[in-house]
Formats: structure tokens, sequence, C-alpha cells
């Protein structure tokens, strides 16, 4: 039943309108919504039917970005999606040629380890992604620092 009602949900790019459902979702997960609106072109949706039930976005730096905004809602959840979804935002950063991604996660770090993601120290990550609101402002010093490369063919 899970696996069925997990092949209704369609990924996509949000519409601009989609941007407070997104914003909603974010909240409602307990994860940062500040600095996302100027990545609405970066980021992946997913819909059951209408309904936003997921969402997946990237801070592109030149060639690394920083993935952020990795939702699922609760509802929808152990059925696939998450992994979907960062899946889907590893060809989007592909497209944007980025070569390593790097994200903050207080959380989740055992389902970004699924992914191939490895702890790194928030000093080897590049300047200017350190410079992102996330690191700045919205992640405590505590959330564990990560990446993946995308070289390898992920």
């Amino acid at each position: 039943m899970r696996k069925q009602q997990s092949q209704t949900v369609s990924l996509g790019a949000p519409e601009k309108e989609e941007l407070p459902e997104i914003l909603a979702l974010l909240e409602k997960c307990d994860l940062p919504r500040e600095g996302l609106a100027g990545h609405l072109p970066t980021i992946l949706v997913a819909r059951n039917g209408k309904q936003i039930v997921g969402s997946s976005g990237l801070e592109v730096y030149h060639d690394c970005a920083l993935l952020r905004s990795v939702a699922v809602d609760p509802l929808f959840r152990k059925r696939g999606i998450g992994h979907r979804l960062v899946k889907a935002t590893f060809d989007l950063a592909k497209y944007h040629r980025v070569t390593n991604l790097y994200l903050l996660t207080e959380t989740a770090s055992a389902f970004f380890f699924t992914l191939g993601f490895e702890v790194i120290s928030r000093s080897d990550i590049p300047q200017k992604v350190q410079q992102s609101i996330e690191f700045t402002t919205l992640c405590p010093d505590a959330a564990l620092a990560m990446t993946i490369s995308l070289r390898a063919g992920v």
C-alpha cells in the first residue's frame, strides 16, 4: 500500500505562488525558511495531487552548492519521497555544473549517510558556502556538516 501511494507523488519545480506552501512545510518540519525565496529556481517539490508534501533545494555557488530545505510532510514519510527528492536534486545540481554538495543537519545525518554523504569539518567547506545565511545565522555551530562529490556519477 505504501509503495503504491508513493508512486502517486510527483516531483517538479514549484510555481512562485507555491512558495507560502513550501515555507509552511519547512515550518512544520522545524527547518529554516529564511533566504529560501531567492533560490526558487533551484528548488524541487514533491506533490501529492496539488498538495506539496516535500521539498529539496540548492543554493548554488559556482561549482559547489548548499543542499537545504529537504523536508517531507510527516504524514508522507517512510515512502522513499525524501530519497527521490535528493536524488533529483543531485541531477539539478549536475545541470548547474555543481561538483560538490554541502549541508548542515542537526537531526538527519543517518538519512544523508544512506545517500552517500560524509561528515566534513565546517572549516573544510568552501568560504563562499560558509557565507550563506544557513551557515552564518540559521544553523547552530553544533550542526553536523556533510558533503558529497557529484563527480563520481552519484
